[in-house]
């Protein structure tokens, strides 16, 4: 067994974080409280009050259908948001690329299960679905790009 430390985990074992790492991580679950909320109010519409909030909505098959859409992407694209996060302080990927992807797989995700809620009622909000898929999509191949490029030899100067 490997000997501890005072906070009590081996320093193998620890995880390290970028700043920027942290900053994303950090704001994505600030707002997992809102994934939180939708769900109770789902609750509240599909028992019409009788648990969770009732927010006075009567959605019919295509409305409920898109709303519970929204909800499970929402927890769905956020995890995977946060393990890119973490996953790109590993990449070999240029400061300019990780930060694109960092923005990237959080704005996807707030796009992706936002337009579920808003298809339905407004058709437009296709446009957004769009968005987030291509959010998600550049996120997710630049990530795994950089974790499968060949890191640069010793002698070059490239800044992680």
């Amino acid at each position: 067994m490997p000997p501890s430390t005072a906070r009590g985990i081996h320093p193998e074992f620890r995880l390290s974080l970028s700043r920027e790492a942290r900053v994303f991580c950090g704001v994505t679950l600030i707002a997992v409280p809102t994934i939180m909320y939708g769900g109770v109010t789902l609750l509240g519409i599909l028992t019409k009050g009788a648990a969770g909030l009732n927010p006075g909505l009567v959605l019919d098959e295509t409305q409920w259908a898109l709303f519970r859409a929204g909800h499970a992407h929402a927890g769905v694209w956020v995890i995977l948001s946060l393990i890119l996060q973490v996953l790109l302080d590993a990449t070999t990927l240029s400061h300019g690329s990780r930060l694109l992807a960092r923005i990237c797989a959080p704005a996807g995700a707030v796009s992706l299960s936002g337009a579920f809620f808003g298809l339905a009622f407004v058709s437009a909000f296709r446009v957004l679905l769009y968005l987030g898929a291509g959010s998600m999509a550049i996120a997710v191949v630049l990530t795994g790009i950089g974790l499968l490029r060949k890191p640069p030899s010793a002698g070059t100067s490239e800044q992680r």
